[in-house]
């Protein structure tokens, strides 16, 4: 448990100094609010004394004691100010900036490290798992540190009076730290498998809602709620499982704080049967100990809290800490922007994609990349972008190899327009600002135009400025491609890359995106992959890629003579592309 606050603690970094500060005033807030007790006492010891006649209780002193009570309520809840200015916040700051932190490493992985992790888990790392650290990260911090800090102020007072009852209250203190190690340690072997199964929960219901289309179209909604409800299940068991066997150490935490408050009463009852105790510190301590592990009682509910916060940072920390891609890259300026591939050989994992693939794209022409699915073509256009880095080989651009840049340098001279579209939830403008955030409005329009998207995004209920989406769900397919084409005409890069951009579309839009891509790649080098003749047959160069390695290469007339992978796909287009129903 104290381990898991330790690291904590360090998690706080540069707001510990805060954090510290908020220690101290959590000191003198338990003072204040053990001092009207101390205060009482000493009353009821001038009340017994002017009884005996001992001495003479003037007005004055009434006002004195009155004015002190009032004293230690005013400090108690000012350094309470103090103490929740200073750390209440650090929680939402932190993870605010870890947010960002988390979300400029996820910018610059490789795509392989999407591979390797589930979605799920990546998701509920950034959202949930954050967000708990968020709620509960100062809290745990304020509830232990504080808890103990509260106590063991009682037992310096008590120490004034007595020091065997001090004795007993510590005995206390300490079993109840001895049980709270026994439940940090269960807790800490359990808190992977309760996130393992949130993390499945969480997988479980972004499959069931992207599935919902298909789940509608073929009638299996109880089908796949059945994912959904053995993931729920499945938590529910582990976690009553769990708890069950949390319930003997939260006992022996309770029962070592109750039997030292017997053991404290006790031995103040002992003390003043003898003598050896006043009548007023035998009441005073009577008192506290029925509250002298109120702080630390809540700790039991604490430490699991604690232990999966200190898993859910393991967890963070294997995200923050992931190697960026291009940590050992430059910011270039490319000389040229001519694309070069020598024997690059490829794979996901294990799986081989390319194999010993070279080929030269010259600057400012275009060219265009067929062949069958999955034998290596979309792989080319992400090793171009380095979504990933090569096994062996190079990729080079303008002569400088890709490995050499950083990901921002390298993305400054590329656009790409993808088969499946992402457009955020926000306005049009800002979507198509996306490729060059500082346009102004004029700049966008004219993209927009180019694209031969401006006509419908005019006819939009607020234009520009409407509010499309997630994903761009309330575009159809061939707007939504447009805007992406706007988006990359108005970034201006030098190299164009269209990944099946009009695989999907149907004529009329197809006519429209042709005409937009004409306007994107004027002057630059472009990359098509495409099996639409009109989109290829026209390209300087077509390369075909076949089970990972380049296995022709020419213009569409030299190929379209030859036998061999190119000329079949010519048939099946032809034949596809002359198919009609009846």
């Amino acid at each position: 448990m104290f381990r898991a606050v330790k690291r904590l603690i360090d998690w706080t970094g540069s707001y510990r100094r805060r954090l510290y500060l908020g220690f101290v005033y959590s000191f003198f807030y338990n003072l204040f609010t053990a001092l009207p007790v101390l205060g009482a006492v000493y009353g009821l010891h001038l009340i017994l004394a002017d009884r005996q006649g001992l001495i003479t209780l003037t007005p004055d002193r009434a006002f004195y004691m009155l004015g002190f009570m009032l004293l230690t309520v005013a400090g108690r809840f000012w350094f309470g100010y103090l103490r929740a200015v200073a750390q209440e916040s650090i929680g939402y700051e932190l993870v605010a900036e870890q947010r960002i932190a988390i979300g400029e490493v996820l910018k610059r992985v490789s795509l392989g490290f999407f591979r390797r992790r589930d979605t799920g888990e990546i998701t509920a790392a950034v959202t949930t798992d954050l967000s708990f650290m968020e709620l509960f990260g100062m809290k745990m911090i304020d509830l232990i540190v504080n808890g103990y800090v509260g106590a063991l102020v009682i037992v310096v007072c008590l120490l004034f009076y007595n020091g065997t009852v001090v004795v007993a209250a510590l005995a206390g203190l300490l079993g109840s730290a001895w049980a709270l190690q026994l439940l940090g340690g269960k807790s800490r072997a359990n808190a992977p498998v309760q996130l393992a199964a949130h993390s499945r929960l969480a997988a479980a219901v972004i499959e069931y809602i992207r599935g919902m289309p298909v789940v509608k179209a073929f009638k299996q909604a109880g089908a796949a709620r059945e994912g959904i409800r053995a993931a729920c299940r499945s938590s529910k068991i582990i976690n009553i499982k769990i708890e069950k066997n949390y319930v003997p150490y939260n006992c022996l935490h309770l029962f070592c704080l109750k039997a030292a408050s017997v053991a404290v009463m006790l031995a103040a009852a002992l003390f003043t049967l003898q003598g050896d105790m006043t009548l007023p510190t035998f009441l005073f301590v009577a008192i506290f100990s029925f509250s002298i592990f109120d702080p630390v009682k809540p700790l039991n509910e604490g430490t699991h809290i604690l232990e999966i916060l200190d898993q859910t940072q393991d967890k963070l920390r294997s995200i923050v800490t992931a190697e960026p891609i291009d940590k050992d890259g430059r910011d270039i300026i490319l000389p040229a922007y001519d694309i070069e591939f020598r024997n690059v050989t490829f794979a996901y994992e294990a799986q081989p994609v390319l194999k010993e693939v070279s080929f030269l794209i010259p600057a400012n022409t275009t060219t265009a990349i067929v062949g069958p699915s999955g034998s290596g073509k979309s792989t080319i256009c992400s090793l171009m972008a380095r979504f990933y880095d090569v096994n062996q080989g190079s990729v080079l651009i303008g002569g400088v190899n890709v490995k050499e840049l950083t990901c921002d340098s390298l993305m400054k001279h590329i656009s790409m327009v993808f088969q499946r579209v992402y457009l955020f939830q926000d306005t049009v403008l800002n979507n198509i600002r996306f490729g060059k955030p500082a346009a102004s409005l004029e700049e966008v329009v004219a993209a927009a135009r180019q694209a031969c998207c401006h006509e419908f995004i005019s006819k939009l209920p607020q234009g520009y400025e409407t509010v499309i989406g997630e994903g761009g769900s309330t575009l159809s397919g061939g707007e939504k491609q447009r805007i992406s084409i706007a988006r990359a005409i108005l970034k201006d890069a030098p190299v164009v890359i269209l990944d099946e951009a009009t695989a999907s579309v149907d004529p009329e839009n197809e006519h429209m995106i042709q005409q937009a891509i004409g306007a994107l790649v004027a002057g630059k080098t472009m990359v098509i992959i495409a099996h639409r003749l009109a989109t290829i047959q026209n390209a300087d160069q077509i390369l075909v890629v076949d089970d990972g390695r380049i296995v022709q290469r020419g213009t569409h007339a030299e190929l379209s003579r030859q036998e061999g992978v190119y000329r079949r796909f010519l048939s099946a287009r032809q034949a596809a592309e002359g198919w009609r129903l009846g």
